[in-house]
């Protein structure tokens, strides 16, 4: 039986963290990969590329996308082939059990679309799922650790559409390089190795992670092992050879249910139906001016672009080249725009599909006017 329940398990029992960026530059520039950098910041390397670059949070992956750019593929391919990577050397943020946003330039239609993949709520999910007997919000740890907070993935289905749509390389020949590193092992980075040792105790809860990131006298991985991951190279494998339908549908989606359904202690209520139902959505992008530039990104029900274009939009009111970086009032005036537009954030964003929003008017000129005066004081909001 294929195992995806060890990738599925490992993304929802770890917690994210900021990461190191890794670039990779077309051939005439460099083909050299940056070695994955410790958990501490690091001075960076400034590099260019004269046709194309990629930046990811790991160098395996980087080298996975440029290696389908050099195979004549695109930046699509490209995506698809880096994302399967991260899902195995990066599982604590990256994985084919969670979902993602996706903002594409077409640059032949001379058009920007944006995908909707994110994750989706069980149908059988109620008001009551993240609360205690008593009514009270349940523990961090509590919630997430486990198939209570499993919601239905959607990055498998959302690669497969945007590949259909704008790849060219074979499907099949995406899923080459994580195939392949997975069987091989890869060498454990510094970061996954101290995330496994911060939430041993989470980890160690359930069979299947605690084999996987675990040596037989209970030590977490170090840095500079060597992870083998079989049963993710099998469920690649299958979903490679049978589209997004071998995830959704069949042995792979019936596994997931019985993983999430069956989790001792904190089950959760993802089903078969779920999966088989789930869709991703195209969007229009959200776009907003900035001086001679237009800021464009993932609408709702992302906040990202709307929270930008509200920063910038009130930024745009202020001399900040002038003032430069040396004068903390332009640091201030970042800040308190970030605070103003964080507000508005938290008030007024949620789930289009399910919420009215404002969406035109928390980017209104006149609105934009009005909370840039709020910066103009030497006072901090």
């Amino acid at each position: 039986m294929l195992k995806i329940a060890p990738s599925l398990l490992r993304l929802l029992a770890m917690c994210s963290c900021a990461a190191p960026i890794f670039t990779v530059t077309a051939q005439q520039i460099s083909d050299t990969i940056i070695p994955e950098a410790s958990v501490t910041p690091q001075q960076s390397q400034l590099v260019d590329g004269k046709q194309w670059m990629i930046a990811t949070a790991n160098h395996y992956a980087s080298e996975a996308g440029a290696a389908m750019l050099r195979q004549g593929g695109n930046a699509i391919d490209a995506m698809v082939a880096t994302q399967l990577v991260l899902g195995l050397v990066e599982p604590q943020s990256s994985g084919i059990g969670g979902g993602g946003f996706l903002v594409y330039w077409d640059n032949d239609n001379q058009r920007m679309t944006t995908f909707d993949g994110r994750e989706t709520a069980p149908f059988a999910v109620t008001p009551r799922l993240f609360q205690n007997k008593n009514g009270q919000p349940l523990a961090f740890y509590d919630a997430v650790v486990g198939g209570r907070s499993v919601g239905t993935p959607g990055t498998i289905k959302l690669l497969w559409n945007s590949h259909q749509q704008y790849g060219q390389l074979e499907w099949k020949q995406l899923f080459q390089p994580a195939i392949k590193l997975a069987k091989a092992g890869f060498i454990v980075s510094p970061r996954l190795a101290a995330l496994v040792a911060k939430d041993a105790t989470h980890l160690q809860r359930w069979p299947l992670t605690k084999d996987y990131f675990f040596d037989a006298q209970g030590q977490p991985i170090q840095a500079g092992q060597r992870l083998i991951n079989q049963a993710y190279a099998d469920t690649l494998r299958k979903i490679a050879d049978y589209g997004q339908k071998a995830f959704y549908q069949g042995d792979i989606a019936r596994e997931i249910v019985n993983t999430v359904q069956n989790a001792v202690g904190n089950p959760g209520v993802l089903s078969n139906i779920d999966l088989a139902s789930y869709k991703v959505k195209q969007r229009e992008p959200i776009c907003a001016p900035y001086r001679q530039y237009q800021i464009c990104g993932m609408g709702p029900p992302s906040s990202g672009a709307l929270t930008l274009g509200q920063i910038m939009g009130m930024l745009n009111h202020y001399p900040l080249a002038k003032m430069g970086a040396n004068d903390v009032n332009s640091w201030r005036l970042i800040g308190d725009a970030s605070r103003l537009a964080f507000a508005d954030r938290g008030r007024y964003m949620a789930d289009s599909d399910y919420v009215p929003m404002p969406t035109k008017g928390l980017l209104d000129p006149d609105y934009i006017q009005q909370r840039a005066q709020l910066l103009a004081t030497n006072k901090r909001l």
